[in-house]
């Protein structure tokens, strides 16, 4: 059995969202990597889009943490091994530090993670202090070691924010505001890193720009290893699965690729944009994304659409989740008049609506055990096609269907893989 690995981390987390956690932690990440320091970051519940800028600026993949997602025993492992290679783990909290259940700081709790709070202070002076001290304070198990100011006016501005801080919690410092270094979003929340062509300019600006302070490393934490288990059989051996990815389908967690190679299977890539066929496979995963600003192109490439009928047709199973699903539809209307058909694999027609849909962490009973994962759309189905299992939301109350036409599975919900192992390889064919 391996032992207890220990290395500086934190969490980097604020009382809201839109405070600028993820510029903030792929900033440290880029100041830390620059200086040599093996960094690996993890983000705090169920999210694609704010991963992808802290692959880029930390150089390595960004899994997901969340104890009802991804569970404690998996946040424990990946943890610990990341705790094995690297000198310093960064993870970005979700929404505000105590929204949600479970929370970033319930997170933090449980693994002995201090916390660095981000504070958008444009619009407060002394203020900012009793926010710190609330933050500081509303749990006695949670230890928010440090603070930094964000959105700062002026040098003035920066040292009335200093001089309200508790003594108790470290002052990092403040950052300026800064246009140019802002990560540009839309509905969904950040645009893909691969969309945003100056990516690395704004993360080493944001890096440059970075306060002395916050080259602050705080004590070691000690992560336990994984409790010893069973290993799994590799349930996909052998299955090459051709997995869409382009800017319509870029929703994917790293850990579901990991978790299929480590299950024997082989992803390989391919684009519903711009291929004319699917390569090889036994299995078809078209996850979530951004098909409704890429109707026209995805209706328009005949080629892919009837390779995709046709792998249908002959019972090879498919995964077509969220966007993959709406792309899977007979029809796709865009909310502002325009419709378009797709490649009609489950009959209906969605809708995007102005506002958000749907929202929150879901789970599913399936014969072979309970799939967990999240939903988070602006669309709305309609179907004649009857689900073949509904999830719930972790309070009880009703989630998403998950449709079974032939052998294609889909739903809205994004499926966090290692959560249910037996049923995702039945899924995918075996």
């Amino acid at each position: 059995m391996s032992s207890a690995a220990s290395c500086a981390a934190f969490m980097i987390s604020a009382p809201a969202s839109g405070q600028g956690k993820t510029t903030v932690t792929a900033a440290l990440a880029r100041l830390h990597r620059d200086a040599d320091r093996r960094v690996r970051v993890f983000k705090c519940g169920p999210d694609f889009l704010d991963p992808m800028i802290l692959e880029q600026a930390s150089g390595a993949p960004v899994c997901q943490l969340d104890l009802f997602m991804v569970g404690d025993a998996e946040c424990r492992r990946l943890l610990h091994e990341a705790a094995c290679e690297a000198d310093l783990i960064l993870v970005e909290g979700v929404m505000g530090l105590f929204d949600g259940e479970p929370s970033a700081a319930d997170l933090a709790v449980r693994f002995g993670l201090p916390v660095l709070a981000v504070i958008d202070a444009s619009a407060m002076a002394q203020t900012f202090g009793a926010m710190v001290q609330g933050l500081a304070t509303y749990r006695t198990e949670l230890h928010l070691a440090a603070v930094l100011a964000n959105r700062v006016g002026s040098a003035r501005h920066a040292a009335m924010l200093e001089a309200s801080v508790p003594t108790d919690v470290q002052w990092l410092g403040a950052l300026p505001r800064d246009a140019e270094a802002a990560l540009p979003e839309r509905h969904l929340g950040l645009v893909q890193a691969s969309e945003v062509d100056d990516i690395d300019a704004r993360i080493a600006r944001s890096a440059a720009a970075l306060p002395p302070g916050a080259n602050w490393l705080p004590p070691p934490v000690r992560f336990d290893p994984p409790m010893a288990s069973e290993p799994l059989a590799r349930l996909l051996q052998g299955t090459r699965i051709a997995v869409a990815r382009d800017a319509a389908f870029g929703f994917i967690y790293p850990a579901n690729l990991a978790w299929l190679r480590d299950m024997g299977a082989e992803p390989c890539f391919f684009s519903p944009l711009h291929d004319a066929d699917l390569p090889a496979c036994e299995a078809l995963w078209l996850p979530g994304g951004y098909p409704e600003l890429h109707l026209q192109a995805l209706a328009d490439n005949r080629s892919m659409i009837a390779a995709i009928r046709e792998h249908h047709q002959a019972g090879k199973p498919i995964l077509a989740e969220c966007g993959g699903m709406l792309y899977a539809l007979d029809e796709l209307d865009d909310g502002q008049g325009r419709r378009v058909p797709l490649a009609g694999l489950l009959p209906g027609v969605a809708t995007m609506q102005p506002r958000l849909a749907a929202l929150g962490l879901q789970q599913a009973s399936m014969p072979k055990g309970i799939l967990r994962g999240h939903t988070f759309h602006y669309s709305k189905l309609e179907t004649p096609v009857a689900a073949t299992w509904q999830a719930v939301r972790p309070d009880g109350r009703p989630g998403e269907g998950i449709y079974r036409q032939g052998a294609l599975t889909a739903t809205y919900m994004h499926l966090y893989f290692a959560s249910a192992p037996r049923a995702v390889a039945e899924i995918f064919g075996r």
